[in-house]
């Protein structure tokens, strides 16, 4: 089973770069987006989501902003909205599912950039998701997570770390939390199959950043230590345009 993770930044805008068409020669069992920044009936006039996916959606209650999407060729057991925290479950973040041999979180982790207040907000909700997932974990079922983190968890994970090491992305506090989450039980996918540098999933639009593979790898898949016998691979789809971000993926043996 292949599962794909992608921050599109925006469906529509990505539908207009050539998203469909992607999701259509796509042969993943379970495509993760991030930041979709849209309402499910938003879209409904301007394209449709292909029937052979069941379709979960949270959408922020502010428009056009945040906003999470799963879409599964494989029905869910349960599909749940947010993490049950109502300082968060508003900006549309978290959906996770059950599936028969896992329980799969699509988040799309707060950006800290913008001032001291929203670094606070997203210390606690990294510290939220984690006593959640923790609970997730007792049942004994694999517990995968995708999304955008929002944070490169080291050196060899940006291209510039030194001109970042005061900017929310990078910063020591948000990288001791990966450090913590690790420590807790879970593997970096990723990591597990690559451990060359100049593999990033996000790039600035500006100062041709993409052209020159100037970037930060800040999209992730994570697996419970005890089912990571589970992934049988790990990647990066950098190809891939349409958004500042490019899909990254697993494929797991079930």
């Amino acid at each position: 089973m292949k599962i794909i993770s992608w921050n599109v930044n925006g469906i529509r805008a990505a539908v207009r770069n050539g998203f469909l068409k992607w999701l259509e020669d796509d042969e993943s069992t379970i495509v993760c987006l991030q930041e979709v920044k849209a309402r499910e009936e938003q879209i409904e006039d301007l394209f449709q989501i292909p029937d052979k996916y069941e379709v979960a959606w949270n959408a922020a209650e502010k428009a056009g902003y945040s906003g999470v999407a799963t879409l599964s060729r494989v029905k869910p057991v349960e599909t749940t909205l947010g993490l049950n925290n109502p300082e968060f479950d508003t900006e549309g973040r978290v959906i996770l599912q059950e599936y028969d041999k896992f329980f799969l979180y699509n988040i799309y982790f707060p950006n800290g950039q913008k001032d001291e207040e929203r670094l606070d907000f997203k210390m606690r909700f990294y510290d939220t998701f984690l006593e959640h997932i923790e609970e997730k974990r007792k049942s004994g079922k694999a517990v995968i997570v995708c999304g955008d983190v929002n944070t490169a968890h080291k050196e060899i994970d940006l291209k510039n770390p030194k001109a970042n090491e005061k900017t929310s992305g990078f910063l020591p506090v948000e990288r001791a939390w990966i450090d913590k989450f690790i420590a807790r039980g879970y593997k970096d996918t990723f990591r597990m199959f690559n451990e060359e540098p100049e593999n990033y999933s996000w790039w600035t639009y500006r100062f041709g950043a993409r052209n020159r593979n100037v970037g930060w790898r800040i999209d992730y898949f994570f697996i419970d230590d005890e089912h990571a016998s589970m992934v049988t691979n790990a990647f990066i789809q950098s190809e891939i345009m349409g958004s500042d971000h490019c899909p990254i993926g697993i494929e797991i043996n079930v």
